[in-house]
């Protein structure tokens, strides 16, 4: 089981991570972790868990295209993120990275601190409380990227991009 992790709408990349904390990541990527939310959601970081789900409003990942903020979720171990809408840049570098994203507006579905369960393959969300949830069925190319933890190891795995044809 995952918790889930409730937020609203507009939340951009400088909420994820405020880019004066850009510094320290230069010297140590392993500080990301430290800081997803520090400001907006001070008990985020220290008490998420790997696999937790991050349920947001429309424009999830809005402002500046920082990779780091994605990839700070990623260096917490975030399950999967679900949101009506998502900032095309954020929604492409979590892809990338191996991030499932689902585009679903489950804001009033949803609680804070709910348990889940997610089975990436099918887009079936469980709740602890037994109801059931489909969400879009993810296109096969992302659920390979998401199988192999992001386009780099998929094309270092293949020596291919996601759709194009084996060698």
């Amino acid at each position: 089981m995952a918790r889930v992790w409730i937020f609203g709408e507009d939340i951009n990349t400088d909420q994820i991570v405020p880019g004066r904390y850009a510094p320290y990541m230069l010297k140590n990527e392993d500080d990301l972790r430290k800081y997803p939310f520090v400001e907006a959601r001070p008990d985020f970081a220290p008490t998420v868990q790997p696999g937790d789900i991050l349920v947001g409003g429309k424009n999830f990942g809005c402002g500046s295209s920082r990779e780091y903020a994605p990839l700070a979720l990623k260096m917490v171990g975030v399950g999967a993120i679900i949101a009506p809408l998502f900032a095309r840049i954020f929604f492409r570098n979590a892809l990338n990275l191996g991030i499932p994203c689902f585009t679903a507006d489950l804001t009033q579905t949803l609680h804070d601190g709910q348990q889940v369960e997610l089975n990436l393959e099918r887009g079936l969300l469980t709740t602890d409380d037994g109801q059931t949830i489909q969400l879009p069925e993810p296109p096969l190319f992302m659920r390979e990227v998401w199988q192999a933890g992001g386009i780099v190891p998929f094309y270092r795995t293949y020596g291919r991009f996601p759709g194009e044809p084996a060698a």
